[in-house]
């Protein structure tokens, strides 16, 4: 597929601030270097991106690349409506999945580092009455285990609660684990935790991450609820066939999922993560340090209970505060995707190399070539695609 007219390139971000360079201007002057050595300018990205989306059919797709802290390179291909063939752009709104959770956690540890609220602290004791009282968990009446809930491991996905509780027959929420016992991604667990924010701070999760992340960062066409400002400009999902899906315009936040965000709007978020900016220090290394082993053979599905080979164990794949972690041969690395019909993203931070890639899509079908993306312009061998179900799109029968 090849990048449309309207695709835009950005260039050489220094201190937070995104120049637009005219495409021609812009493949020049990027040479981006990679964690295994090579260098990269933008003629070379553009034919690999443009090659992986034509043979797995992706309508859309978002590439940044960030050394030194800061974005070097953002451009998009392809488009967010083929009906329309209107161009996805780097101000284009996609649906940010799961990226929700990592704004969230940034949030939420901005109130850690100003004791507002106590990682260990059991969440109960910040609510006016008992959890069960509240409608969206009246399901939990009679089992108490829900006094042992704490934001550490709502964040760590440890609460023992359901991705979703529609997943189950009967859309009942009930504890599958016991709280603090193992790690099951947990979309539940940070519902809980954004109620308990919200009793805090006496204000909802879209004021809060306005007056907190998006405005001080500049992210100017992000929210977690739709904006009107979105309608000119958005990005339609697609499944594994190319078939577009509804546009879900959501009304009500949602810190495990809400969230629309831009590529360029995301990609600052993630610099400010890696600058550590509006998070001291220490609170970021918290945020972003290894805190609950990872053991089993995939995230979701049947085997997410399933003991993994060595290779979980050979980059200690673990859960931070809201991010995915591992070890490499390149150091540390802090990890965030976004899945959903329709839409695949995908983030990771390089922290002692100090580089990073962010991919966003808006096709089923971007997840099997991100593989080869994370190798191709990172040089990243080791993120546990295996365990992401990163499947790529030539491998396996029926590929």
């Amino acid at each position: 597929m090849k990048a449309s007219k309207g695709s835009v390139s950005i260039g050489l971000v220094l201190i937070g601030l995104l120049l637009a360079l005219p495409p021609a201007i812009a493949q020049k002057r990027i040479a981006f270097q990679t964690l295994d050595g090579r260098r990269l300018r933008g003629p070379d990205i553009d034919r690999l991106v443009q090659q992986l989306m034509d043979t797995a059919r992706v309508p859309g797709l978002a590439v940044a690349l960030l050394q030194d802290n800061q974005v070097r390179y953002l451009k998009t291909y392809g488009f967010r409506n083929l009906e329309t063939r209107a161009p996805l752009e780097p101000t284009t709104a996609m649906y940010a999945a799961s990226f929700s959770k990592a704004v969230f956690a940034y949030l939420v540890m901005q109130l850690v580092q100003e004791k507002r609220l106590d990682l260990d602290k059991p969440l109960h004791e910040y609510l006016s009455k008992p959890l069960p009282d509240y409608e969206a968990y009246q399901d939990l009446a009679g089992d108490e285990r829900w006094k042992r809930l704490t934001a550490r491991q709502c964040l760590t996905h440890t609460t023992g609660l359901p991705n979703w509780r529609w997943i189950a027959p009967d859309k009942k929420l009930r504890f599958k684990f016991e709280p603090g016992q193992q790690y099951w991604y947990s979309g539940e667990g940070l519902q809980v935790l954004q109620l308990v924010v919200e009793t805090i701070m006496q204000q909802s999760l879209t004021q809060l991450s306005a007056a907190r992340v998006f405005t001080p960062l500049g992210m100017t066409r992000t929210s977690y609820v739709w904006q009107p400002a979105f309608e000119a400009n958005y990005a339609i999902g697609y499944d594994e066939q190319g078939q577009p899906l509804p546009k879900r315009k959501r009304t009500k936040a949602g810190a495990a999922g809400s969230m629309e965000t831009t590529p360029a709007d995301y990609a600052l978020f993630l610099a400010a993560v890696m600058q550590n900016k509006g998070l001291l220090l220490a609170t970021k290394a918290e945020m972003t340090r290894a805190q609950v082993r990872i053991p089993y053979r995939a995230q979701f599905g049947p085997l997410a209970t399933v003991a993994a080979p060595d290779s979980n164990r050979a980059i200690r794949l673990a859960y931070g505060l809201g991010w995915g972690t591992f070890d490499s041969p390149y150091g540390h690395a802090y990890f965030k995707e976004g899945h959903d019909d329709g839409w695949e993203n995908h983030s990771v931070v390089f922290q002692d190399r100090r580089k990073a890639l962010l991919l966003m899509s808006n096709s089923s079908n971007a997840d099997k070539i991100f593989r080869e993306l994370l190798a191709k312009l990172l040089g990243d061998q080791t993120t546990p695609w295996e365990w992401e179900d990163y499947v790529p799109y030539n491998a396996g029968p029926g590929r």
